[in-house]
């Protein structure tokens, strides 16, 4: 049963053409020059009860207004949406007690106040009974051990508890569908594993829908079964997250910071690279910033330990990293047909 049923949805804005200098803005303030902004450009899907979907893209690519529009923060420009056979935007308040919502830079918790006091707020706030309030505690204490956060000033927390705590909240009421936005967003390695660990067992548990917004490909690989990649206001894919996997689980992305780096640098590790590998989808080079050189490296077709042994043996290396693929790379393989 589709939980979130989508069909055509537009969301466009009008944006003021602005002139630079003082006299630009006042120029403004009379103008009419504007253009349209297609923020979400006729995309359709279904999303069923109990699904945990990734839905992701680069900045700007329309992910934030289409969560906005499900929860009824925006009103399409044109289509249809559904949330719990609602329409968000004309029933904001029934479909804001049937959801959560977390934002990685944002928090629901009153800043000033021990954390407990906050849950027994949002407790009056969505009208939790005694009963599911006490269970849906008692669900957290076991998972996340959060009874010993309960006297602490939210204030004072570290932004890894306050993660912990805010996804907690968004999950007390138990609502039909909960929106992720970078809920793993600077967080260190073992609290990212306990946060995944958490919704996945609400999702089975509860059977509670999650629509998840991240950059970071290890929460959709530990998380998603289905993927939607969404840019620029279009669906560019929608399917199984494996699939994704099977593409772009070879990349890796070296990230090199060569001693002395020069003009002559670039152009001398570029003809290294496809003398030694001249498949031209084995070895991307790019300069980024920091004076970083990074190598997207296909590991099928040029394995990430000789490429890395061929640069050592001609240039010094001051620092290293080793990153998955970005979604940016991702976005743009598919745009140059790699999921066809």
């Amino acid at each position: 049963m589709s939980l979130i049923e989508i069909q055509n949805l537009s969301k466009y804005f009008k944006v003021l053409n602005r002139r630079e200098g003082l006299r630009g803005a006042f120029l403004d303030l009379f103008s009419g020059d504007y253009r349209t902004v297609k923020a979400v450009d006729d995309i359709s899907f279904s999303i069923d009860e109990g699904e945990i979907v990734g839905y992701i893209g680069p900045n700007g690519a329309g992910k934030s207004t289409t969560i906005k529009m499900m929860t009824g923060i925006l009103q399409p420009t044109s289509g249809k949406i559904e949330v719990n056979q609602l329409e968000p935007y004309s029933n904001r308040i029934a479909n804001a007690r049937r959801m959560g919502v977390v934002f990685g830079q944002r928090t629901q918790l009153w800043w000033d106040l021990p954390v407990i006091e906050s849950f027994k707020i949002l407790k009056e706030i969505y009208e939790v009974d005694n009963e599911t309030f006490k269970q849906q505690m008692g669900l957290f204490e076991d998972l996340i051990e959060i009874k010993k956060l309960y006297p602490v000033q939210v204030r004072t927390l570290s932004l890894g508890q306050r993660m912990l705590c805010d996804i907690a909240a968004a999950f007390l009421h138990n609502p039909k569908v909960v929106f992720l936005d970078e809920p793993t967003i600077g967080l260190d390695v073992s609290v990212k594993a306990k946060i995944r660990d958490v919704i996945r067992e609400l999702n089975h548990t509860q059977n509670i829908t999650i629509i998840l917004t991240t950059h970071d490909l290890g929460d959709i690989e530990a998380l998603c079964q289905r993927i939607i990649i969404i840019d620029k206001g279009k669906i560019l894919f929608d399917g199984p997250v494996q699939r994704v996997n099977q593409l772009f689980g070879v990349y890796r992305t070296l990230k090199a910071q060569i001693f002395d780096f020069n003009q002559e640098t670039l152009p001398r590790l570029n003809a290294l690279i496809q003398t030694k590998f001249p498949d031209p989808d084995a070895v991307h080079i790019n300069q980024s910033e920091d004076f970083w050189t990074d190598l997207i490296i296909n590991q099928e077709k040029a394995p990430l330990r000789e490429v890395l042994n061929l640069i050592m043996s001609e240039f010094a290396l001051e620092d290293i990293r080793i990153v998955e693929i970005s979604m940016e790379n991702v976005v743009q393989r598919i745009y140059d047909g790699a999921l066809l």
